[in-house]
This record gives structure tokens, sequence and C-alpha cells, in this order.
């Protein structure tokens, strides 16, 4: 059950515990700035370092009726266009919640089914207490 209370900055998350909380602050973030709650959201870490968070129903009825007239390319570009300028607050987000360094980030939408991914490339815990950014261990 998603709280109005976010943990203190202080507190890393991990588990379900993580999972519930990004799910939670990337549904805000949808309501906050498109005025309506996705039907539909869910996070999942795969591996060890790719936070994937899928939003479904996320089209305001704007953005239906212009998908209706065949406008879909025009609703994506103004959605990508959106979170270009607001990757920051998704990152620093994730950022809190895990306590690790998002090494990149990539959000997408797409029209049928009606869906948005926001996906986090995540450092290694350790990398947190040794940042070496320009060096990526596969």
């Amino acid at each position: 059950m998603p709280t109005n209370e976010a943990p203190p900055r202080d507190v890393v998350l991990t588990g379900d515990a993580l999972l519930t909380a990004v799910t939670d602050a990337m549904v805000a973030f949808h309501e906050r700035y498109h005025h309506r709650k996705p039907v539909t959201a869910r996070t999942q870490l795969l591996g060890d370092d790719l936070l994937v968070c899928v939003l479904g129903g996320v089209y305001t009825d704007v953005e239906k009726t212009m998908i209706e007239l065949q406008k879909q390319t025009v609703v994506q570009e103004t959605r990508s266009d959106f979170q270009i300028a607001m990757q920051h607050k998704f990152i620093e987000a994730v950022e809190r919640l895990s306590g690790r360094n998002v090494l990149a980030f990539i959000s997408n939408s797409h029209v049928g089914p009606d869906i948005e991914m926001e996906i986090f490339m995540l450092a290694s815990p350790d990398s947190v207490a040794n940042p070496s950014p320009d060096v990526l261990t596969y």
C-alpha cells in the first residue's frame, strides 16, 4: 500500500521495500506532472543492477485523443522531451532510496499497449564508497 511519507534520507532500502518505494515515487511523479495516476505500476530488479519500473495506462485524455487522430509521434516526442527535462528528479529519487549511484537512465513510452518504462542502471553498492564513473565492469 503506497504511503505519502518518504523514507528518511539516510535510510537505504533493499528488496521489496526498495521496489515498493521506487514504484511509489514513479507513481507520485506521474500524478504530480500528468495530473493522474497510472492504472498499473510495478518495479523489478533484474540481476543486482538493473531497476525497471513499468507503468501502464499512462496517457491522459488529451494524449489518447491525439493517438486516436494518428498523432502518436507527437505524444511520444512530448513525453520523451519531458522525461529528458525531468530525469534528474527520477535519478535523485532512485539514488536516495537505493543508496546507489545511477549510471544510466532510460525512459520510453509505448502506444498499444499503453505503457511507460523507467529503466535505471545502478552502480555496484561498493562503488558509492569508491566511485569510478569512467569504468564499467560487466
